[in-house]
């Protein structure tokens, strides 16, 4: 371990057992993650817990202290961009951070019975998920009639309000709308190109279609057109989806034993961006 890390694996051992404060936990935790991303951003990484004795005081038993459900894309790893080491997050990785029954799982027995205090859904920058999402979504549109362009011509120019820091091009009403589902100037009606198109990506075979491109379509409906902003809130509605689909996750989100991160990392620079804490 190297000799400069602060904190030892006792200490985050002690941490993650005392059950007084999970909050506090928490927070401590992603203060962690963050000083650790701010290493690997900076070229100065310091691999910590990665030797052989942490390796063996972790064969009978882990103790994260977070989960992180992560994209698949190899560019992404979150043990490295964070700056962690063994034992310290429980990962689960999947294309476009797709959701199914196996993540919902694996969540819940992060949450359950290794009683993580802190969930993180990490989306990045050019993300090949959204990417694809995006194509599939026009070529869809194309090839039912539905010229999606035309449909959010005059709705698609810049919201007004003043720009959020975070979310880069997108306004927090933008951001907030589409997490919703909610347009922010849509006609609505059965001729509505958004509802109509809503219904054949429900209904579409391909898994990032359904999944990610229903992102696309509620960033798109919300007067989003940013690529940057579509996987910011394709990263929110992650997470709502998540808590939906778990009952696991909302007690815990209740009794305060659990916090939700919603972050996503820039490729460019090698940073963390905080979309919610």
């Amino acid at each position: 371990m190297t000799t400069g890390q602060a904190t030892t694996r006792s200490e985050l051992f002690d941490a993650h057992d005392d059950p007084s404060s999970p909050e506090s936990t928490a927070n401590a935790t992603w203060s962690r993650m963050l000083e650790g991303n701010s290493r690997f951003a900076a070229g100065t990484p310091e691999h910590p817990w990665q030797d052989r004795e942490t390796r063996e005081s972790l064969i009978d038993g882990q103790h994260p202290d977070a989960a992180v459900l992560a994209c698949s894309d190899s560019r992404v790893p979150p043990e490295i961009i964070f700056d962690q080491g063994l034992g310290n997050m429980f990962t689960v990785r999947t294309a476009g951070q797709i959701i199914d029954d196996a993540v919902i799982a694996s969540l819940e027995y992060a949450v359950t019975h290794l009683h993580v205090s802190l969930l993180v859904v990490l989306g990045h920058e050019h993300c090949g998920a959204v990417a694809g999402a995006v194509e599939e979504l026009d070529e869809l549109a194309a090839s039912t009639g539905i010229d999606l362009n035309a449909a959010d011509g005059d709705a698609m120019q810049p919201a007004s309000g003043v720009d959020n820091a975070i979310t880069g091009n997108a306004t927090a009403d933008a951001i907030l709308n589409a997490n919703s589902g909610m347009p922010i100037d849509a006609t609505g009606g059965e001729d509505d190109p958004f509802d109509q198109l809503e219904t054949l990506v429900t209904e579409a075979e391909s898994v990032i279609l359904r999944s990610v491109g229903a992102s696309v379509l509620s960033a798109r409906e919300a007067e989003l057109t940013d690529h940057d902003d579509f996987e910011r809130v394709h990263i929110a509605r992650t997470i709502e989806t998540l808590v939906d689909r778990s009952s696991i996750i909302q007690y815990a989100l209740a009794e305060q034993r659990l916090s939700i991160v919603g972050a996503r990392y820039r490729l460019t620079d090698g940073k963390v961006e905080v979309l919610s804490f």
